[in-house]
């Protein structure tokens, strides 16, 4: 099943899982060591992340690595882009009208 990525980072223990292995692959153990809940509740926010393509999970002898694919979140910076646009535009439409309105208090100061 494919996961949505939006889905898969609403949790925040997910959004922590990839936080830990973004810059290097830690086996299921370590991450798994990280946080108080079960194995088994790892094993499924696991899951969740590989069917959103975030994380690919690879067998190297008995272990198991967990590894980030941090460019399926470009969907996520896309869609964030668009609204900081908007509102960059809308702070600068604010300071403009701002500047309107102290222009003739600065010059009736003068």
């Amino acid at each position: 099943m494919q996961r949505d990525v939006f889905q898969a980072i609403a949790d925040p223990t997910r959004r922590e899982i990839l936080g830990m292995i973004a810059y290097r692959s830690l086996n299921v153990n370590a991450v798994s060591g990280h946080f108080e809940i079960t194995r088994a509740a790892v094993y499924k926010h696991l899951k969740i992340l590989r069917e959103a393509g975030l994380v690919e999970i690879k067998q190297a002898g008995r272990e198991r690595f967990c590894h980030a694919k941090m460019e399926k979140l470009e969907a996520v910076s896309d869609w964030v882009e668009q609204y900081r646009k908007l509102w960059n535009r809308k702070l600068d439409s604010l300071e403009a009208y701002l500047e309107k309105l102290q222009t003739p208090q600065r010059q009736k100061e003068k």
